[in-house]
């Protein structure tokens, strides 16, 4: 029971940040902030490569877009540069607070 009580309180945190975010304006300067660095960084090209390379492997007539979505979302999270990660952290602090994958 304590384990519901904690993902409910979790659950109440982010949609409590995100409301903040969005009510402030932040969410959007963030969201802008953060796609600037990646595409700085290379990790749009880095990801639009990899994606290249997957279909080719598999071939266009034989991948979905969701098996391309469900095969490219953690590569995707892995290739996050520590400078966009290091933007969040002085950003939004207490989102990392929160334990990975409930963000």
């Amino acid at each position: 029971m304590a384990e519901k009580d904690r993902a409910a309180k979790e659950q109440q945190m982010r949609a409590s940040i995100n409301a903040k975010l969005i009510e402030t304006g932040e969410r959007d300067r963030l969201k802008e902030a953060l796609q600037q660095k990646l595409i700085e960084c290379g990790w749009r090209d880095q990801v639009k490569a990899h994606c290249k390379e997957v279909v080719k492997q598999k071939g266009l007539d034989n991948i979905t877009v969701e098996d391309l979505v469900l095969e490219m979302v953690p590569k995707g999270r892995a290739l996050v540069p520590f400078q966009a990660q290091d933007l969040l952290q002085l950003c939004c602090p207490n989102l990392f607070a929160l334990p990975l994958g409930t963000i």
